[in-house]
This record gives C-alpha cells, sequence and structure tokens, in this order.
C-alpha cells in the first residue's frame, strides 16, 4: 500500500470513531450546562470537566450557561449549535424531565444523544436562619391555614424540589394546584433569595445548601429520601408524618446525529472521569451517590423515569 494511502486509511479511520480511546488524542470537550451559575447542574459540569481533564480523558474543557425553562433553553441551543459534534455533552438530569413535561417546549430529548447516568440526591427543604418558623411541622400548619402565604423557593417549574412541595401539600391535605410556588433560573439566585427571606422555605440538592447549613444561615427542616442520609443529622419527610420520598439524578447526554462509535466514545471518557480522584472527592464533597448506568440500560432508565415523573405530576395536580 502507498504512504499516501495508508494514511488516508488511517485518517479514515480515525474520523469513524475506528481506534480505541487510548489511540486517540484526549478531545477538546465543549460543555453545555442549561442553567445559570451557582446550582447543581452547574457544579456537576465543572466538576465532570476537572475530572475529564484530570484523568487525560479530555484535553481541555470549554463551559457555556446557558439557563430558563428547566434547561429547555439550554437544551434547544445544544440541540441547535452542536449537531454532529462529537466533542460536545450537555449536563442534563430529572429536573429537564419535569421542565419538558410541564412546559411542553418545541425540544425533546429524542433529539440528541443519551451518554450517562452520574448521580442521584436528594432534597432538602430549608428555612432562612431569622424565619418566625422552626420546624416543617410550623410551615405545613401555615400552609393549612393559607396556602398562597407560604412561598415555596427552588428551582425551574417540574423540578424535583416543585413536585415535592405539591406532594407534601397533596398529603396533608391541601390542594396542590393552590401552593405559591417561585421558580428560579439558577441555585445561585434561589440561594440568594432564600438568604434574603424573600420565600417562606426553600428546597434543592443538599450540596446546594449544605455550606449555609453548616454555618447557620439556613435551618435544614427535611429531606426528602426514604432514611435519613449518611453524616447528616436532618429528619425524613416520612420521619414527620409526611409520605412524601423523591429523588433527584444528574447526568450528561452528547449531540443529535452523533455516530454509535461516537456516542461509544463519549462513554468512555466519561466512565474513565467518573474513576478519577478529582470525581471522587467532588462527589464526597457535594453528598453525590453513585449512580452511574450507560447504553441501553441509560435509555430505558430515562424513559421509565419521564413516564414515573408524569405520573407523579398528574397525581399532585401539576400537569
Amino acid at each position: 500500500m502507498r504512504r499516501d494511502t495508508f494514511l488516508k486509511s488511517l485518517a479514515a479511520l480515525a474520523a469513524a470513531g475506528a481506534f480505541p480511546l487510548s489511540a486517540r488524542a484526549a478531545a477538546s470537550v465543549k460543555m453545555m450546562i442549561p442553567a445559570n451559575p451557582g446550582g447543581g447542574w452547574d457544579t456537576t459540569g465543572r466538576a465532570l470537566g476537572k475530572a475529564l481533564q484530570d484523568s487525560t480523558a479530555a484535553s481541555t474543557v470549554t463551559y457555556d450557561n446557558k439557563g430558563g425553562a428547566a434547561g429547555a433553553l439550554g437544551l434547544a441551543q445544544f440541540i441547535n449549535g452542536s449537531k454532529g459534534d462529537p466533542n460536545a455533552m450537555m449536563v442534563m438530569g430529572a429536573v429537564m424531565l419535569g421542565g419538558l413535561i410541564t412546559g411542553k417546549p418545541p425540544v425533546s430529548l429524542s433529539q440528541v444523544t443519551p451518554i450517562a447516568r452520574l448521580t442521584s440526591e436528594y432534597n432538602v427543604f430549608v428555612l432562612p436562619a431569622n424565619s418566625p418558623f422552626k420546624t416543617m411541622a410550623d410551615v405545613i400548619a401555615q400552609l393549612k391555614k393559607d396556602p398562597g402565604s407560604v412561598k415555596w423557593g427552588g428551582g425551574s417549574r417540574g423540578s424535583t424540589e416543585h413536585i415535592a412541595a405539591a406532594m407534601i401539600a397533596r398529603e396533608v391535605g391541601v390542594d396542590p394546584s393552590k401552593i405559591n410556588y417561585v421558580a428560579f433560573r439558577g441555585g445561585g439566585e434561589a440561594t440568594a433569595a432564600i438568604l434574603g427571606g424573600n420565600v417562606t422555605i426553600g428546597g434543592s440538592g443538599y450540596s446546594e445548601f449544605a455550606e449555609y447549613i453548616n454555618t447557620g444561615k439556613m435551618r435544614a427542616l427535611a429531606v426528602t429520601s426514604d432514611t435519613r442520609l449518611k453524616g447528616i443529622n436532618v429528619p425524613t419527610l416520612k420521619e414527620q408524618g409526611v409520605n412524601v420520598v423523591i429523588g433527584n439524578w444528574r447526568g450528561v447526554y452528547g449531540a443529535p446525529g452523533i455516530s454509535a462509535a461516537e456516542r461509544q466514545a463519549l462513554t468512555d471518557m466519561i466512565l474513565k472521569a467518573v474513576k478519577s480522584k478529582a470525581w471522587m472527592e467532588a462527589s464526597e464533597k457535594n453528598n453525590w451517590t453513585p449512580a452511574v448506568l450507560t447504553g441501553a440500560a441509560f435509555d430505558k432508565f430515562v424513559d421509565d423515569d419521564m413516564a414515573s415523573l408524569r405520573a407523579t405530576m398528574v397525581k399532585s395536580g401539576m400537569v
């Protein structure tokens, strides 16, 4: 075989993703974070980017934050701007599923490529330190008295904390459609609103509020897990007589129109990154539970979770 023909063959194989990941140069990854800075998706995306670099799965990682509509604005930008890009990734999760159900935007997850679930996390409900309420029972008593007077602050409509608030209302005999839910475009905005006393009660993943809980700026009332979280002395809703359990999860998708080989290459990069010291340290710091799932199993999980969330939201009067 002539040298120029041989080199062209190598180039074609590389373009097709025929070489194993170890045989190709580390990628320059573009990470879409469909939320404003300071929240769970932002923390996850940047921790994943660091892990990709530290594990040498990626040479560089650039980030693009685009918040709004429970991630739908970022999803639309990702779909329109990343078609066929084998090095583009987007952080997503249960919040996006809920937002797609309630918002019914003109884009869907079927337009992008599932890669992996990364973590699971439960929500915590908190009060600002100077709140006149002291316990979840106090909040529920006020909710029963005047549902509209209790402002629930959290992520976009359809987020897990929004669904949890509706579930709590239903469980205590309050019409879920009457809850006063204030949606924010990112975790940073929600945190500022809670600290400033602009909402009555706030909810999010525990990692987003941990530093404020630990320093006494927020009072943790309840977690949405089935049992108490390891190392965290916060009672569950179930312990307090409110039978509500709901978890959150976060994952990553690839661009529209990539090949099966390119999808596998991204999957291999993620699997390498989550074994890195950087990712393990981030998981421990943020109290994330490892929940890695890839391939057909992840595809099925997303479909099943979408159906389950829709059923829960219908039952809670949200849809």
